[in-house]
């Protein structure tokens, strides 16, 4: 049974997750979890030009479940824009990619076309439902952060996003083969998608929380370079107030789950009536998931 945020949400374990941030990268919060290292499959290659680039079932051999099972490696992988380098291009296509779905909007890729792996379909579904995705101007870290946590809560109830996240999982549920979701920054759009099919596999809440929080790890150098180009151009003070934008923080996933929670009371409720999926579907996309 999926765990519903409303009971869970106060296991998250703040403290552990910025353990993890301090120590490392997956291979870190997995042992956390007891999962092993020692497992046969390679561990996810990192690639320099794509810095989000990570496999939603973790480290090692997978994430565990609360239910006594692993995530399996090497089926759904996560992504920010995919600006491949042709070194790092030819390391994935050795991953048998054959599918990638852009959650972007059109004028986000019009900027940055991705670089396809070699003999992978790409499908374009745009979760903000406009045509370009541009944050308001703040004149506080506090106005963003509130900005950021309404468009988690958007995920959940707004027409675009439940439409192109259903589809998207319907597709995921339907295909063989690695498949590849990614939006610009791999950190929003693209890290509801990891937390839902997280918990559709029922990896606990605290480790959903760990997985997520990973982002500002592994953006840690993007991040930087954004925030000096600010400041630079406009001034400490402004970016200041929109540093919340750059990273992830427990706060915006939790308000996505809250209002799961609000609007449809559970998880399970959400995944199907909020975005459409059948009972079936759900239970494809497990098994895709855990072992």
């Amino acid at each position: 049974m999926l765990g519903e945020p409303s009971v869970q949400r106060r296991r998250f374990l703040r403290g552990s997750a910025g353990a993890v941030l301090a120590a490392g990268f997956g291979g870190t919060l997995l042992s956390a979890c007891g999962g092993s290292l020692d497992a046969d499959q390679p561990e996810t290659p990192r690639l320099a030009s794509v810095s989000n680039f990570r496999d939603v079932g973790g480290a090692g051999s997978g994430y565990l479940t609360v239910d006594g099972k692993q995530m399996r490696r090497g089926v759904f992988y996560r992504a920010n824009a995919l600006t491949l380098s042709g070194k790092d291009a030819a390391t994935l296509d050795k991953l048998g990619v054959v599918s990638v779905y852009d959650l972007r909007t059109p004028a986000e890729i019009a900027r940055t076309a991705d670089v396809l792996p070699a003999g992978a379909t790409s499908a374009t579904l745009n979760v903000l439902g406009t045509n370009d995705f541009v944050a308001p101007p703040f004149d506080t870290a506090a106005d963003a952060v509130a900005f950021m946590q309404a468009q988690a809560r958007a995920y959940v109830t707004g027409a675009p996003q439940r439409a192109a996240y259903g589809a998207l999982f319907g597709a995921l549920a339907d295909g063989t083969g690695a498949q590849l979701f990614h939006s610009t920054a791999g950190k929003d759009r693209a890290g509801w998608v990891a937390a839902l099919l997280l918990s559709i596999a029922n990896v606990p809440l605290d480790v959903i929380m760990q997985d997520y929080l990973l982002s500002n790890v592994y953006l840690a150098p993007s991040i930087a370079a954004q925030t000096a180009t600010l400041r630079a151009q406009e001034g400490a003070a402004i970016a200041m107030a929109r540093a919340p934008l750059l990273d992830v923080d427990e706060n915006y996933l939790q308000a996505g789950f809250n209002e799961v929670q609000a609007s449809y009371g559970t998880m399970a409720s959400y995944l199907t009536r909020g975005l459409g999926l059948s009972t079936a579907t759900v239970d494809a996309l497990r098994n895709r998931l855990v072992h």
